[in-house]
């Protein structure tokens, strides 16, 4: 199918890897003009490796001066940006015993302002250019508390909020904001999570790994690819209708009415 973004300029956050990095390659192949950022620059360099013609540069998201200096870069190398893609971020799993005042803000800071860091400047340029798609991949814990995710959890709810906010707010000057919540993917992200639900559960990694897999319906973990297509779905106009939503994508694990 062709999505029609044949030289349109996109913007992938945590591009460098996982499922960044699969949407990255799956804009690419559409044809887009793709651009990633990482805060490391082997992540960078090896993700450009397998991304002929791409623009790679370092950033520290959690900084508002570092994500304008991204966003800017990009505009000027790339061109006014069609399409974000935001997966830059993810909050340290914690057990509850374990919180404290500045662990939810540093949740809030590696997830919530990584992305609204960015978001902030590229929505508003937007605005200005009157069209533009952001897609932000969040994550199911913004709506169902998990012991070990509660701080990432709540910086996951504020983007669902963030993101039907703004595509209200902006849809008449020709955005569209969309939210995407995959369940387990195979990545190195959730091979993490793995780590601190056996800590929590006193269980062995590949216990927790059986459990995790059983649980879900369909059996199986995502794999980054499935999700990077329907990105570049919702990236493109045949989703043209489709704004202010945040979709699922968790092989039926938490069968709740959207």
């Amino acid at each position: 199918m062709d999505l029609g973004l044949q030289g349109k300029a996109a913007l992938v956050t945590g591009g460098s890897k996982g499922i960044g990095l699969a949407c990255a390659k799956a804009l690419a192949a559409e044809g887009a003009r793709v651009a990633i950022c990482s805060r490391s620059r082997a992540n960078v360099d090896a993700a450009l490796a397998g991304l002929p013609g791409a623009f790679g540069m370092t950033g520290d998201l959690r900084s508002p001066d570092e994500a304008a200096k991204v966003v800017e870069t990009v505009w000027r190398e790339v061109g006014p940006l069609d399409m974000l893609v935001t997966s830059a971020g993810a909050a340290t799993r914690t057990p509850p015993p374990e919180l404290s005042p500045a662990k939810w803000r540093e949740a809030m800071d590696n997830k919530f302002f990584s992305y609204i860091n960015v978001i902030d400047p590229v929505v508003k340029k937007m605005a200005a250019r009157g069209a533009g798609v952001i897609v932000n991949i969040i994550g199911a814990g913004g709506k169902v508390a998990a012991a070990t995710h509660l701080a990432g959890g709540a910086a996951n709810a504020a983007l669902m909020l963030t993101t039907v906010g703004l595509a209200n707010a902006y849809a008449g000057q020709g955005l569209r904001v969309v939210g995407l919540n995959p369940g387990l993917t195979h990545t190195a992200r959730v091979q993490d999570a793995m780590k601190a639900v056996a800590a929590d559960q006193g269980i062995s990694e590949e216990e927790a790994l059986r459990r995790n897999t059983a649980a879900i319906p369909m059996g199986r973990f995502a794999d980054p690819e499935e999700v990077a297509s329907v990105v570049a779905f919702l990236c493109s106009a045949r989703a043209s209708y489709l704004t202010g939503i945040v979709v699922s994508m968790d092989g039926a694990l938490v069968p709740t009415v959207v």
